[in-house]
């Protein structure tokens, strides 16, 4: 689903934050509890709330995985699966290189 031009453009400066900033506070970047270095990029923009699921490589690369609208307290345990499959993924199509 595509977002609002206000939406891309709040994305892109938090993506920039992430970018430059060494210690990216948590209301911004935030371990995701009970996965293996999964993350979630956040998001708000008025009362709407995004979310972007992220890891790191090597310390250094944010691989941007999915993100969603988030419309409830919790995260929900799917898009946190799908996250964690496709992280699997990545690091599967990496090794066979």
């Amino acid at each position: 689903m595509e977002q609002s031009p206000k939406v891309q453009n709040k994305i892109a400066k938090i993506l920039e934050i992430l970018e430059y900033i060494e210690c990216v506070p948590t209301k911004y970047l935030k371990y995701m509890e009970g996965t293996d270095g999964l993350y979630e990029i956040r998001v708000t923009l008025g009362s709407d709330t995004f979310r972007i699921f992220c890891f790191f490589d090597k310390g250094q690369l944010v691989v941007l995985l999915s993100g969603f609208q988030k419309k409830m307290q919790k995260t929900p345990k799917k898009e946190i699966d799908r996250a964690v499959r496709l992280m699997a993924e990545y690091f599967d199509d990496k090794k066979r290189r």
